[in-house]
């Protein structure tokens, strides 16, 4: 195996680990880096759907002993269906619209360009939903009601445009529909589970015929990256919601927007 591939893939592992969680958009600085890296031909591609499935792993890991929990009570606890009920209907939107234009994103929507523009555009959305005057009353995922779920659900359809944030659309959004911070950005971990199973196994299907034994050590050293870097970035995340807003991610957002929007202009 190329030295020079694994060194790609660890970079793109560590990217994908530590933005995926992050409301900075994984997919965006997965796109703009791979295009850096010259690592966005077709089984660069499949990579980048392999290493977000161990992003995904790395929340149920964190969360081990709550979806455990759910699991073993799922047939007679009021508490665990309902748990369920919100994730299912908070999934639907984007399971819904995923299907029905995966093709077409694909095809038209990711490349830098657009990518850059959504960072920007998401960027000064996070700043004006800042200085709203929320009120945020559900302080537990136990107490999020079916229609608090259901339009978070409609706002994670945004992310749906490569570069918007899936974490982003998602903790933003539970705040606008009246969640504390802390508990938008917990559902949000707990709804990237079965969108991003979804999604990964729809993708990996569709690009089976690329996977070949000979890229197990590359496919290797980005999961093993990427996870571990993704257990870093949620514990991190956790840890900052408690003290701080956002502010920070946006003016990181609207900084690189502006930066790759230059990079391709002058290319």
């Amino acid at each position: 195996m190329d030295i020079l591939l694994l060194v790609k893939a660890f970079i793109l592992g560590l990217v994908e680990g530590a933005t995926e969680f992050l409301p900075i958009s994984s997919t965006g600085h997965l796109i703009i880096v791979g295009d850096l890296l010259h690592f966005n031909d077709e089984k660069g591609k499949v990579f980048e759907i392999v290493i977000q499935l161990a992003a995904i792993l790395a929340v149920c890991w964190e969360y081990r002993l709550k979806l455990i929990d759910t699991a073993l009570h799922i047939t007679k606890q009021s508490k665990a269906q309902q748990f369920v009920l919100n994730l299912l209907l908070a999934f639907l939107p984007a399971a819904i619209l995923g299907l029905a234009f995966h093709s077409a994103i694909k095809e038209y929507l990711f490349s830098p360009m657009t990518v850059a523009l959504a960072l920007i555009t998401g960027g000064f959305a996070i700043l004006y939903i800042e200085k709203l005057p929320l009120k945020t009353p559900t302080n537990s995922i136990d107490t999020l009601k079916p229609v608090q779920a259901l339009k978070i659900g409609f706002a994670q359809s945004l992310a749906l445009f490569p570069g918007v944030s899936r974490a982003g659309a998602t903790i933003l959004g539970g705040m606008l529909f009246g969640l504390n911070r802390k508990t938008a950005t917990e559902f949000s971990f707990f709804l990237a589970i079965p969108v991003m199973f979804a999604a990964t196994f729809l993708d990996v299907y569709k690009s089976r015929g690329l996977l070949s034994l000979d890229d197990v050590s590359l496919f290797a050293t980005g999961f093993i990256t990427a996870f571990l870097s993704a257990l870093v970035a949620i514990r991190f995340l956790l840890r900052f919601v408690a003290t701080h807003d956002f502010k920070i991610f946006a003016w990181y957002r609207i900084i690189l927007g502006t930066l790759v929007l230059l990079y391709f202009c002058l290319k």
